[in-house]
């Protein structure tokens, strides 16, 4: 145990809570003590932290350290706010969207912190109502640092704890977002380990460290906010010699290898983006289409212009009355070819995966802004460049839905019959359908593709 062991234990007598040691007792050993603080009523906006904390009777020395759970810090400060859509509460904290997958979000927030759904958290809050951040977590701990020296007489270090997710790792565990009086990270470079090889790489998140020990003993639904750690005095740094706060915790943008990780993210989609003709009934996301189509309109495009449309059939009676008007242009069209009746049945049948899927977007070329040149060859030109703009657009559009999750199909067919496409879906005559996409969730694993060797398409002069 550290310090004496008559502090140690008038500690735990006063927490009534559960406790974690570290390190064996033998004298001289590295050791701390970690426990939870009960007592602490359940809090509301305008509460003093620091005299509910010291009405508890926490038994504090100089050299201890809290750790106050966010959420407490968060109803104090007033940040619940009403909140029927938490999802707009998330969007008005987030400043960047990290990475998405379906609902979930990874963004960064106001504070500049990375984390899921920008620390928007209606757990432990009245329904209807979702918690929000501190404003100034490092700000929150000074407060509640100086209101125990002013009540108990005593120097002590705070951290203020969320939970985080961590990449590559599963499961969640506490980190400090707010900190006063503690030295949040142990720069070791310079020094030697034990073998006396020099050390170049190691900073020690001790912050972090610290939240997760004390999640030990809170957890996080038995209603224990606060925590000590006693034993680590050493990490104590008196006055306003620990300025920077959590905040040094967080990587600047320069330094941070993973900020975008835009390379990764779009092989990995283009590398998911495959046909699927086989497609489950699980409905599909309006919002995910949404944003593929956003995605889509950043191809590039010539003279400035915006030369994509999505037409978004998100209801079966439209998809049904466009595709069966496209069956019946089609089958005209091959009767005129004289194919024989039986043969006409086939080709129907394969274009059949758009009738299968549960949702169909018709990206459409316009070509406003476009030149006209009186010229055969140049006015070719110009609208094979819109064209080709068109057809980056579409492909943007798939491989942002493979990222969303979605299977899709690319099919031709609308290009073949565009008047009945417009009149069906009551087009302007300037909107020329480039053909359909089948989008839903695949009924199965997509056949693999082939290996294509680069270098068979390249020709170097």
């Amino acid at each position: 145990m550290s310090g004496s062991p008559g502090a140690a234990g008038d500690g735990l007598a006063a927490s009534g809570g559960p406790s974690a040691s570290r390190g064996p007792s033998t004298s001289g050993a590295p050791s701390f003590r970690v426990w939870a603080l009960a007592g602490i009523p359940e809090v509301r906006a305008g509460d003093d932290l620091a005299k509910l904390i010291a009405a508890a009777e926490p038994g504090l020395v100089d050299g201890d350290i809290l750790l106050v759970t966010s959420k407490i810090v968060s109803k104090a400060e007033g940040r619940i706010v009403e909140a029927t859509d938490r999802e707009a509460a998330i969007d008005a904290e987030t400043v960047r969207v990290v990475a998405r997958r379906g609902t979930l979000r990874i963004v960064e927030n106001r504070q500049g912190l990375v984390m899921a759904a920008a620390g928007v958290d209606a757990s432990n809050t009245q329904a209807g109502t979702v918690l929000l951040l501190p404003e100034d977590s490092d700000a929150s701990a000074r407060a509640i640092r100086d209101g125990l020296r002013d009540a108990l007489g005593v120097e002590v270090g705070v951290i203020v704890t969320d939970t985080f997710g961590r990449p590559w790792r599963n499961g969640l565990t506490d980190v400090a977002i707010g900190a006063a009086g503690v030295r949040v990270l142990d720069d070791l470079r310079g020094g030697t380990d034990a073998y006396g090889n020099p050390l170049s790489a190691t900073v020690v998140a001790t912050a972090d460290e610290l939240a997760a020990a004390g999640d030990l003993v809170k957890g996080k639904a038995e209603g224990l906010p606060v925590a000590v750690v006693r034993g680590l005095r050493h990490v104590v740094s008196p006055g306003d010699e620990d300025s920077a706060g959590a905040r040094a915790l967080v990587r600047s943008a320069a330094d941070d290898m993973f900020r975008l990780g835009t390379s990764e993210a779009v092989r990995e989609a283009v590398t998911l983006r495959r046909t699927v003709r086989e497609f489950t009934d699980e409905p599909v996301d309006p919002g995910a289409v949404r944003r593929a189509v956003a995605a889509a309109v950043t191809a590039p495009a010539p003279h400035h212009t915006t030369p994509w449309r999505f037409v978004l059939l998100e209801s079966a009676a439209s998809r049904t009355r466009l595709l069966d008007a496209m069956r019946a242009a089609w089958i005209e069209d091959l009767r005129r070819d004289g194919k024989s009746e039986e043969s006409i049945a086939k080709r129907v049948r394969r274009g059949d995966v758009l009738r299968d899927a549960p949702y169909l977007a018709v990206p459409c070329l316009v070509m406003d802004g476009s030149h006209t040149y009186g010229d055969e060859r140049r006015d070719t030109a110009e609208r094979e460049m819109f064209v080709v703009a068109a057809g980056a657009g579409v492909q943007n559009f798939l491989v942002a839905l493979a990222g969303e999750r979605l299977g899709s199909a690319w099919v031709s067919s609308t290009m073949f019959c565009r008047s009945v496409v417009r009149e069906v879906l009551s087009l302007p005559s300037s909107w020329d359908p480039l053909g359909a996409v089948a989008v839903g969730h695949a009924a199965g694993v997509p056949r693999e593709r082939g290996v294509r060797d680069a270098e068979a398409f390249l020709t170097v002069r």
